[in-house]
C-alpha cells in the first residue's frame, strides 16, 4: 500500500513539474521545475531497485540543469533584482513543496527495501552475485550499445550548439590562428647574420 502510494505521489508530481516546464513563462522557473522532475523521477527509480540509475539521475541531470541554469541566466540576463521583487509571497508556495518532497522522501524511505522491490523478478533473473550496476551495465553495453552511443553524439552535438551560441565574437582582440602557424617558415621569423669579432649588431 504503502509503495503504491508512493508512486502515485511521485508520478503525480513528476506529471505537473513536466507541465510547469514547458508552461512557465520564466526560463528560470522552467529550470527548477525540470529540477524537481528529475527528483521526481530518480524516486521512481527507487522504488523500482534501480538506486545507480536514481543517484545518476540526480547528480548528473541534476548537476548538467545547473549548468543549463547558468546559461540561460547568461544568455538571457535575467535580472535578480526584479526576480526578489514580491519573492516573500511565494513563502508558502515554497513551504508546501518542500513539504511534499519531505513527504515523498518519507515514503520511499518507508516503501523501499533492497531484498523485496519492484525489481526483484529481474534481479532473480540475473545469476547471483550480480549487483544492480553490474546487471544495468551488461544490458546497456550490449543490447543497447548502439542507443548508447546515439544518444552521447547526441549530446556532443548539443553541448557544440551551446558553446556556439555562447561564444562572442570581439573586435581588436588578438586570435590564435593555427593554420598560420602551422605553414609558417624559418625566413619569416628568424634572420641569420654573421657578426665579426669584437663588432655589435645595427
Amino acid at each position: 500500500m504503502i509503495a503504491a502510494l508512493s508512486f502515485y505521489l511521485f508520478a503525480a508530481v513528476l506529471v505537473l513539474s513536466a507541465l510547469l516546464v514547458i508552461s512557465a513563462k520564466n526560463p528560470v522557473h522552467s529550470v527548477l521545475f525540470l529540477i524537481l522532475g528529475f527528483f521526481n523521477a530518480a524516486g521512481l527509480f527507487v522504488l523500482l531497485g534501480a538506486e545507480f540509475v536514481a543517484f545518476i539521475l540526480a547528480i548528473v541531470y541534476v548537476g548538467a540543469v545547473a549548468v543549463l541554469f547558468l546559461f540561460v541566466v547568461m544568455m538571457l540576463d535575467v535580472s535578480f533584482t526584479d526576480l526578489r521583487k514580491g519573492a516573500m509571497q511565494y513563502v508558502h508556495l515554497g513551504l508546501v513543496i518542500g513539504a511534499v518532497l519531505l513527504a515523498e522522501m518519507g515514503f520511499m524511505l518507508a516503501s523501499w527495501s533492497p531484498a523485496v522491490s519492484a525489481a526483484a523478478n529481474v534481479v532473480a533473473a540475473t545469476p547471483e552475485g550480480v549487483s544492480n550496476t553490474h546487471a544495468l551495465g551488461r544490458v546497456l553495453y550490449t543490447q543497447f550499445v548502439f542507443p548508447f552511443q546515439v544518444s552521447g553524439i547526441i549530446l556532443l552535438v548539443a553541448m557544440i550548439g551551446a558553446i556556439c551560441l555562447t561564444l562572442r565574437v570581439r573586435g581588436g582582440t588578438l586570435r590564435q590562428k593555427i593554420s598560420d602557424q602551422v605553414h609558417i617558415k624559418r625566413d619569416d621569423v628568424m634572420e641569420l647574420r654573421k657578426v665579426q669579432s669584437g663588432q655589435g649588431v645595427d
